[in-house]
C-alpha cells in the first residue's frame, strides 16, 4: 500500500512492517519443517532419498539459517520497525531504503536456500553463507541501520524508549560481528577461505557465534519484550532503572563469553577461564531482565487466565530465565566436560530458540498483526490458545528428551572398565538415543503444527481486514506508577 506524497509525513509506514510480519510466519514454517525432516533422518537415514541435496549435512545449516535469520530476522525487522515508529512518534526514515531491506533480506534467504543444499558453504557455524551473499547481507544491514537510527534522529519525543536501546545495540553489534568474522579471501565465485587460521579462526568464530546468540537471539528479542509485554499487560515496566542496568550489563558481559565454546581445546587456558567467568557473571543481568519482565505483570496476573498472548510472552520470559541459567552452568568446566558435544547442548539451544525466541515472537506478532490490518483482535482467539498449548507441550517434550539423552550420552562416553577400556562402543551408545529422538521428533512436529495454526489464523485475519497506515497522533506524556517520583528528565516507563 503506497502513501500519497501529501500523506507521507502524517502516517506511520506499516507497509514494510506487514510484509516482514507475514514472511516471519512463512519462513517459520519452512525452517521448522526442515528441522522436523532432519530430526526424522536421525532415526530413519533413508529419508535423505540418496540425494545429496537432502542429506543431513546440507539440510542442517539450512535449518539453522532459516530459523535464525529468516524466521527470527524477519520477526526482528517487523517489530523493530513498528516499535521505533510508535515510540519515536515518527515515520520510518527513508521509506525506499526500508523497502530495500525487505527485498534484500528475502534475496539473502532465497540465496541461502539454494546454495546450502548445493554444499556451497564456508563451514562456519551460523556464518555458512559464501562471500557474495555476505556482501549482500552487509548492504542490507547498513541500510537497516540507516533506517532505524535515522528514525530515532527524527523522533518527535525527547526520550529514547529502552526497547530501542536493545534494538540499536543488536543492529550495531551484529554488523561488527558479521564483518570481522567473514573476512575471507575469495577463490572462485562460490568459494573462499577465512583470513584467520588455526586457533585464531576458532576464537574469532565463537566470538561471533556466541554473540550471534547473545545479540541476534537475545538482546534483540529483549527489545520485543520491553515493548510488547507492557503493552499487552497494560502496565508500565516494573523498573525502568533496572531495564537500563540490564541493558548495559548485558551488552558488556555478553561480548566476553564466547570462549566457553572452546573449553578443553588448544585455546589458551586463560582465555577459556575468561569465557567461563563472564558466562557465570552473565546470569545476573539475564535474570534481572527476566524478573523485570515478569514483575511487569503485577496487578495483571489475573489476565493470564483469559489472554493467550500474555501466556506466550510470560512463558517466553520463563524459558529465557531457564535457558540463561542453564547456559551459565554449562560453561563451568566440570559440567562442560559432561555436556559438550552431546544432545544436552541441543536441548539447551532449543530451550532458548523455541522456548524464548519463537514464543516471544509469536506473542508479539499476535499483538501486532491485528493492528497492522485494522482489527481489534486476531480472527480466532481460541486458535491462539490452541497454538500456545501445542507449542508449549512440543518444546517441553523436545528439550526434556534431549536433556535426558545428552546426560546419558555423556555418562556412557566416559564410562570405563577397571582396565581403562571403554565400557560402551559408540554404536551401543547411539542405539540408546533412538527413543529420545522419537520424542524429539514428536515435540518438533507439534511445534511446527502450532506455526501452521498461526498461519491459518493470520490468513483469516488478513483476508477479512483492511491494511492501515494510521495517522501519527500527538505524543502524550507517559505516566509512571502512582507514588513513583518523576526522575529528571522525565522517563517513559510505558511505551507509546
Amino acid at each position: 500500500m503506497r502513501d500519497s506524497p501529501n500523506s507521507t509525513a502524517a502516517t506511520f509506514n506499516y507497509g514494510v512492517v506487514r510484509r516482514f510480519a507475514l514472511m516471519t510466519i512463512v519462513w517459520g514454517i519452512v525452517g521448522m519443517a526442515v528441522g522436523v525432516l532432519i530430526a526424522a533422518q536421525l532415526i530413519w537415514p533413508s529419508l535423505n532419498f540418496d540425494t545429496s541435496w537432502l542429506s543431513y549435512g546440507r539440510l542442517r545449516p539450512l535449518h539453522t539459517n532459516a530459523v535464525i535469520f529468516a524466521f527470527g530476522g524477519c520477526g526482528l525487522f517487523a517489530t523493530s520497525y513498528y516499535v521505533v515508529q510508535r515510540t519515536c512518534q515518527a515515520r520510518l526514515f527513508c521509506g525506499w531504503l526500508a523497502e530495500f531491506t525487505f527485498w534484500g533480506w528475502q534475496a539473502v534467504i532465497v540465496a541461502a536456500a539454494i546454495t546450502l543444499p548445493m554444499g556451497l558453504t564456508s563451514s562456519k557455524e551460523y556464518a555458512e553463507l559464501e562471500w557474495p551473499i555476505d556482501i549482500l547481507i552487509t548492504l542490507v544491514w547498513v541500510a537497516y541501520a540507516i533506517v532505524f537510527f535515522g528514525t530515532i534522529v527524527k523522533r518527535r519525543v525527547r526520550h529514547i524508549y529502552v526497547a530501542n536501546w536493545f534494538f540499536g545495540a543488536y543492529i550495531l553489534t551484529i554488523a561488527i560481528l558479521h564483518i570481522v568474522n567473514n573476512v575471507e579471501m575469495p577463490v572462485t565465485l562460490w568459494k573462499s577461505y577465512s583470513a584467520y587460521a588455526g586457533v585464531q579462526d576458532a576464537m574469532v568464530q565463537w566470538w561471533y557465534g556466541h554473540n550471534a546468540v547473545g545479540f541476534f537471539l537475545t538482546t534483540s528479542f529483549l527489545g520485543m519484550m520491553y515493548y510488547f509485554v507492557p503493552k499487552q499487560a497494560g502496565r508500565p515496566i516494573y523498573s525502568y532503572r533496572l531495564s537500563i542496568v540490564h541493558f548495559w550489563a548485558l551488552a558488556f558481559t555478553y561480548m566476553w563469553a564466547g570462549p566457553h565454546h572452546l573449553l578443553y581445546t588448544s585455546l589458551p587456558d586463560w582465555t577459556q577461564s575468561l569465557g567461563m567467568t563472564f558466562s557465570l557473571v552473565l546470569l545476573a543481568p539475564s535474570w534481572g531482565g527476566m524478573i523485570n519482565g515478569i514483575l511487569t505483570l503485577q496487578g495483571a496476573w489475573h489476565r493470564l487466565r483469559t489472554d493467550p498472548i500474555l501466556k506466550f510472552l510470560v512463558t517466553a520470559l520463563s524459558f529465557y530465565g531457564m535457558a540463561t541459567f542453564e547456559g551459565s552452568m554449562m560453561s563451568i568446566r566440570s559440567v562442560n566436560a559432561l555436556s559438550h558435544y552431546t544432545d544436552w547442548t541441543i536441548g539447551h539451544v532449543h530451550s532458548g530458540a523455541l522456548g524464548w525466541v519463537a514464543m516471544i515472537t509469536f506473542g508479539s506478532l499476535y499483538y501486532l498483526i491485528p493492528r497492522l490490518y485494522g482489527r481489534d483482535r486476531m480472527y480466532s482467539v481460541r486458535a491462539i490458545e490452541l497454538h500456545f498449548w501445542i507449542a508449549t507441550l512440543g518444546v517441553v517434550l523436545y528439550i526434556a528428551a534431549m536433556w535426558t539423552a545428552g546426560v546419558q550420552q555423556g555418562l556412557m562416553w566416559r564410562a570405563t572398565a577397571p582396565d581403562g577400556t571403554l565400557v560402551y562402543s559408540f554404536v551401543e551408545e547411539l542405539k540408546t538415543r533412538i527413543p529420545y529422538y522419537l520424542i524429539r521428533l514428536l515435540g518438533g512436529a507439534m511445534f511446527l503444527g502450532g506455526v501452521v495454526i498461526m498461519a491459518w489464523n493470520t490468513w483469516m485475519t488478513v483476508r477479512s481486514a483492511t491494511a492501515v497506515d494510521p495517522a501519527i497522533p500527538e505524543p502524550q506524556p507517559a505516566s509512571p506508577p502512582a507514588g513513583t517520583p518523576l526522575p529528571r528528565p522525565a522517563v517513559a516507563t510505558t511505551p507509546a
